[in-house]
Order: structure tokens, then C-alpha cells, then sequence
């Protein structure tokens, strides 16, 4: 490899480095906007912002990929540059100031999460539920390409990336789900989400390999599934965010890490079941998932003196 490629993937690492420490801009936002909100709205407050997360995750590769196709790649990098300056900008003009009180030392914060996850079963268990759940999304969203890529389905990049936008119907759930668990209904959607993750994956199964009802049964399926993530990301959200106050940003930061983890985890281990066994093997693995949230969540007992989340 030649110097100038060494200088490339050097400054393509050190972008996408900065790409991801800015991206935690977002999981800022949630707790800031579950702060502000009143007790009694707060799911629902919740469900608004994780809408507009969920969409902006569910949206990123469809459109880079129609975006990129119609006018190179360079033009979708240009676009986001321009997008979060203006939406920066917007923000820092509209958001109200918020400092906690007593200010506490950075290091004092990281060293206190430890003991934050080990006092806090709700936490414990909502990250596990959601480490399932996203990792099932991770799982699907990594493989379902290769799957439609190849001879059965024969899609090209811009068919992939229109199924894709299907699956956006899906984050229609952060709301709903958000005004549920404000009216206790908290328990039901989490049942309902595990039960709606797993079945997407059989229903992936339907049809014959390449047959139009196997392409929209797969394009229900996307929609159920990331409805399912969406749904029990929000309830669990909320549960969490009625922990406390004083350290709300400490807790979705431990909840995010650990589900993303499960993510990162389950998308590698779908890509190596795809070559191993193909969608099929895929698609017990990713039903696997919800359902071992689902038999952990069946477990759950009333905590003494801490209400069922």
C-alpha cells in the first residue's frame, strides 16, 4: 500500500473517530428533553425524540445509497455537513440552559456509573431487554442486503435501499409506545414488542426464496421488527428515566452502551450465520434474540419497594 493510501485510511479513521465521539450529541438530547418534560408526559416527550432518532437511523442508508447513486458519494457527505451546522446552530439558539447542581468532577462521574449499574436493577434488566431487541434489528439490517443481493431476490442497490425505506413505517412506534407507558401500559408493550420482533422473523420465512410474496412478507417483517426495537426502546427509556433525577444522562449513557454492544455483537455474528447457513440459520439466531428477552422478562418479579418497569 502506497503512501498516499496509508494517508487516506488514516484521515478516513480519524474522521469516522470524530464522527462517533459527536454522535453522542443525540443521547444527550434524550434525558435533556425527559428533564424538561412533566412527570405525566414524559413517555410520550420521549417517544417524540426517539421518533426522530429512530427515523434518522432507520433513513441514513437508504437515502446515502439513492443520494449516492443520483449524485456520488461526495454529495451526501456534503449534505450532512451542511445539515448539522444549520441544526447546531438552531439548537444552540433554542435549547435552555440547563447546569446541575452541585457540579460534579467528570472523573467523579465516570467512576460513579459502576455503582449506578450495580444498585439499579431496572437499568440491568431494561439494557438487557434492549441489547436482545437491537441486536435482532442489527442482526436483520446487516444480512436482509446480502439476502436481496443475491440470486434469489437479484436487487439492485437502489431496490435494497427502497425496501429500506419501508422499514421506516416501523418508527411510528416510539410515540405510541411512549403514550402507553404513561398510561402504565409500560408492562403490555414490552410483551407486545418481544412477541412482534421475533415474529418478524418467521415471518421472513414465508414464500418461496425470490417470490414476490417472500419480498413483501420480508417487507412486513422490517416493519414489525424495527416497530418491536422502537417500542421496547421507549418503554425502557422512560423506566429508566424514573430512576433519578440527578443522574438520568448517567443511566442512558449505560443503557446505550450496553444495547449497543449487543448490537455490535449480534450484527458481526449475523454476518458470519449468513455465510455459514444462509438466511435460514440468520433467521433462528434473530428470532432467538427477542425470545430470550422475552423469557428474561417473564421472569421479572416485583422489586421491594420499587414498582414493576
Amino acid at each position: 500500500m502506497g503512501g498516499a493510501s496509508w494517508m487516506t485510511l488514516l484521515l478516513a479513521t480519524a474522521c469516522g473517530l470524530i464522527v462517533g465521539l459527536s454522535s453522542v450529541a443525540a443521547q444527550v438530547l434524550v434525558p435533556f428533553a425527559a428533564h424538561l418534560a412533566p412527570e405525566h408526559a414524559r413517555g410520550r416527550v420521549v417517544g417524540n425524540v426517539m421518533s426522530g432518532l429512530m427515523l434518522g437511523i432507520m433513513l441514513a442508508r437508504p437515502v446515502a445509497s439513492l443520494v449516492a447513486d443520483l449524485w456520488g458519494w461526495h454529495a451526501i457527505f456534503a449534505g450532512s455537513a451542511v445539515g448539522m451546522a444549520l441544526l447546531a446552530a438552531v439548537l444552540m439558539r433554542l435549547l435552555p440552559d440547563r447546569r446541575p447542581a452541585p457540579a460534579v468532577r467528570y472523573g467523579a462521574l465516570l467512576a460513579s456509573m459502576w455503582r449506578l449499574l450495580c444498585a439499579q436493577p431496572v437499568l440491568r434488566r431494561r439494557a438487557a431487554y434492549q441489547a436482545c431487541m437491537f441486536g435482532a434489528f442489527s442482526l436483520f439490517w446487516t444480512t436482509v442486503p446480502l439476502w436481496l443481493a443475491g440470486p434469489e431476490f437479484g436487487l439492485s442497490q437502489k431496490g435494497i435501499a427502497l425496501f429500506a425505506l419501508a422499514g421506516v413505517a416501523g418508527a411510528v412506534a416510539a410515540p405510541i409506545a411512549g403514550r402507553q407507558a404513561d398510561r402504565g401500559h409500560g408492562q403490555g408493550m414490552t410483551m407486545f414488542a418481544m412477541l412482534l420482533a421475533a415474529g418478524s422473523f418467521v415471518l421472513g420465512q414465508a414464500g418461496t426464496p425470490g417470490s414476490p410474496l417472500a419480498l413483501a412478507a420480508l417487507t412486513i417483517a422490517a416493519i414489525a421488527l424495527d416497530f418491536g426495537v422502537a417500542a421496547n426502546l421507549v418503554v425502557g427509556q422512560r423506566a429508566i428515566f424514573a430512576l433519578g433525577a440527578a443522574y438520568r444522562s448517567r443511566l442512558n449513557g449505560l443503557f446505550m452502551a450496553i444495547f449497543f454492544t449487543g448490537g455490535a455483537v449480534a450484527s458481526a455474528v449475523g454476518a458470519w450465520a449468513f455465510a455459514l447457513g444462509g438466511w435460514t440459520l440468520t433467521s433462528w439466531i434473530g428470532f432467538g434474540l427477542p425470545a430470550m428477552a422475552g423469557l428474561y422478562f417473564a421472569t421479572q418479579r416485583r422489586l421491594a419497594g420499587v414498582p414493576r418497569h
